[in-house]
C-alpha cells in the first residue's frame, strides 16, 4: 500500500541551501535553483534531517522510537566482520524536493525571482579587533519562504507518526545555524491518499 504525505517548511529567517557554486565576485556561495531560478531543497536533504531527528529522539527516549523503525522507514546499512559494507537495505520512504508551491511558482517565475534573494557579508576579527586579511566572505541567503514536497511511504502503517515526531524536532536547515540562519517549522500535512 501506497501513502503520499505532504509536508511544509515554513522559514522564519533568511537561510541558504547550498549548490557548491560561486557568483564570482558577488558571493562565494550560492543558493541551490531550479531551473527558473527558483530556491529548493532536495529530497535527500529533508531525508537525512528527519532521519537525523529521530536518531537523536531515539538516542533520549529509546522506547519512544525504536531503532528497527527509523532502519525500516529510511534504510541501513549492513557490515560484516570487518565492517565493510556488506548490504544496502532500502527503506520504505522516498522524499521529493521541497519547494515553492504552484502558485507561488507561476506568480515569481522570472525576474519576480530575483527579490526572493541577497547577499550577505562576513569577515574573521583577529586578537586586535581588525579583519584578517583575505577573510570577506560573501554568501547568498534566500528570504523567508514556504516551501513544500511529498514523501511516497510503501508499507508503513507507523511512518506518518514517526515523521510527525521528528517534525517537531527540526528547528533549523541548511549552513550557518548557529548564526540564526534557516530558522524553520516543519509540518507534516495529511495524507494525499490512501
Amino acid at each position: 500500500m501506497l501513502m503520499i504525505v505532504q509536508y511544509e517548511i515554513q522559514f522564519l529567517s533568511d537561510w541558504h541551501c547550498g549548490s557548491g557554486l560561486s557568483a564570482g565576485a558577488e558571493s562565494d556561495a550560492e543558493v541551490i535553483k531550479d531551473e527558473n531560478k527558483l530556491p529548493y531543497i532536495p529530497g535527500k536533504t529533508i531525508k537525512g534531517l528527519f532521519k537525523d531527528a529521530l536518531m537523536e529522539i531515539q538516542q533520549v527516549q529509546p522506547e519512544l522510537i525504536p531503532l528497527e523503525e527509523i532502519n525500516n522507514l529510511f534504510g541501513y546499512v549492513v557490515k560484516d566482520q570487518m565492517g565493510k559494507v556488506k548490504e544496502t537495505i532500502a527503506g520504505f520512504a522516498f522524499f521529493s524536493n521541497a519547494c515553492l508551491g504552484a502558485n507561488e511558482k507561476n506568480e515569481i517565475t522570472g525576474t519576480l525571482s530575483n527579490f526572493l534573494y541577497k547577499n550577505i557579508s562576513s569577515t574573521a576579527i583577529g586578537e586586535n579587533g581588525i579583519a584578517n586579511d583575505a577573510s570577506l566572505r560573501t554568501m547568498e541567503v534566500c528570504i523567508p519562504v514556504c516551501l513544500m514536497g511529498t514523501i511516497d511511504i510503501v508499507d508503513n502503517h507507523n511512518a506518518k507518526q514517526l515523521l510527525e515526531i521528528g517534525a517537531k524536532w527540526i528547528r533549523h536547515l541548511g549552513v550557518n545555524r548557529n548564526r540564526g540562519l534557516g530558522r524553520c517549522s516543519f509540518k507534516i500535512l495529511n495524507p494525499i491518499n490512501n
